[in-house]
């Protein structure tokens, strides 16, 4: 009865979501445009993914949000093991609007809405294996990050199949490193329970986010990123334990 629920759930909150984007996408980038408003993006997302988790039962719980840096950028480093990381921990940073950027997989440029609102919000493509494409994206963030800008970033790379902590890649730490900006670990437990391993439904959990206190990196140069990258790998895999 319950996978039965769950299932309806699911599929009505994918139509939802579908019909959100589909229908709300076009005329507000196109006002974003206009009113050269990123602000208005950030927003209209915000209620598609409170939507998202109100129709599926999703709630979360948030330790650590005394270490959200309000006055100066930073660096927010999540490991990832479902599709629900993203939009929890969009919904977890919202107080950083409008100065949160996200650096993301350059694959996802595919998709024709969203990616004009990435484009519009300054998002920061990310084309791992390619140096050529890459080494500009990662100046380009570090720029953002001068300017005030925080970034979101999912150091796997890519989602663990088994809710194992897989080696961090080292793009966002050397951003980070560049800008002299602080890294915040993030751990998210309980969100790869919502869906199982090749399942589309999404079950109603309660998802843990704790926030760790910032990883200064003032001081350090590109040099020694392998440090950095090890230390923030460390939090993080602490806190999912705890």
């Amino acid at each position: 009865m319950r996978e039965t629920v769950a299932a309806i759930r699911s599929l009505v909150t994918y139509v939802v979501l579908a019909l959100y984007v589909l229908l709300m996408g076009p005329p507000f980038v196109l006002l974003a445009l206009v009113l050269d408003s990123p602000t208005i993006l950030y927003t209209v997302g915000l209620w598609g993914v409170r939507l998202g988790l109100f129709l599926t039962g999703i709630r979360t719980e948030r330790q650590g949000v005394e270490h959200l840096q309000h006055d100066r950028a930073a660096v927010y480093a999540v490991n990832h093991a479902s599709n629900l990381e993203p939009p929890v921990i969009f919904d977890v940073l919202h107080e950083l609007f409008p100065r949160l950027r996200i650096l993301y997989k350059a694959e996802l440029r595919k998709l024709p809405i969203l990616v004009r609102a990435f484009d519009l919000a300054g998002f920061v493509p990310l084309e791992r294996g390619n140096r050529d494409q890459s080494l500009p994206a990662i100046e380009r963030a570090a720029d953002a990050l001068r300017a005030g800008n925080s970034f979101l970033i999912f150091p796997e790379g890519t989602r663990s199949r088994t809710g194992e902590l897989l080696p961090f890649k080292k793009g966002g730490f050397i951003m980070a490193l560049k800008a002299q900006a602080p890294i915040v670990p993030v751990a998210v437990k309980g969100a790869r329970n919502a869906m199982k391993k090749g399942s589309l439904i999404i079950h109603p959990v309660t998802v843990q986010v704790r926030l760790g206190a910032p990883i200064e990196t003032a001081g350090l140069g590109v040099e020694q990123r392998d440090e950095l990258v090890a230390r923030v790998r460390e939090e993080v895999a602490r806190m999912l334990e705890a």
